[in-house]
């Protein structure tokens, strides 16, 4: 059992998605705050995992079958490994097929992301 905690990386306000946190250039975080953005961050800092998440992003239909985004130069447990760490951060949902197991990253995660890093016009 893990005891990984969901990176709540959008809040679901009624129709629309507000991002866990504001842009790093409007004001500095609170503790909690950066706290979910180190997790997200920290996800993501592993090369395997970034490439599985931009595979998963980037695939056509925007979902992707384990079986299409399993060649990244590691065995498929340790795949399934990363592929789970992105879930457990909020990054990817996954839905399973018969025997096969669909990612996809939700448009608000990238909006969210987007908003993150987002920097102010000059």
């Amino acid at each position: 059992m893990s005891n990984a905690k969901a990176l709540p990386l959008v809040e679901f306000t009624g129709s629309s998605v507000a991002p866990c946190c504001p842009p790093l250039t409007e004001r500095p975080f609170t503790a909690d705050e950066a706290e979910t953005a180190a997790r997200m961050f920290k996800a993501l800092g592993d090369p395997v995992r970034l490439r599985l998440f931009s595979l998963v992003a980037s695939h056509e239909g925007g979902e992707a079958c384990v079986c299409d985004i399993s060649d990244v130069g590691v065995s498929q447990p340790t795949v399934s490994h990363h592929l789970k760490k992105l879930r457990e951060a909020g990054l990817l949902t996954s839905e399973r097929r018969g025997t096969w197991v669909y990612y996809r990253v939700e448009p608000s995660v990238l909006a969210a992301m987007g908003q993150l890093l987002r920097h102010p016009a000059a």
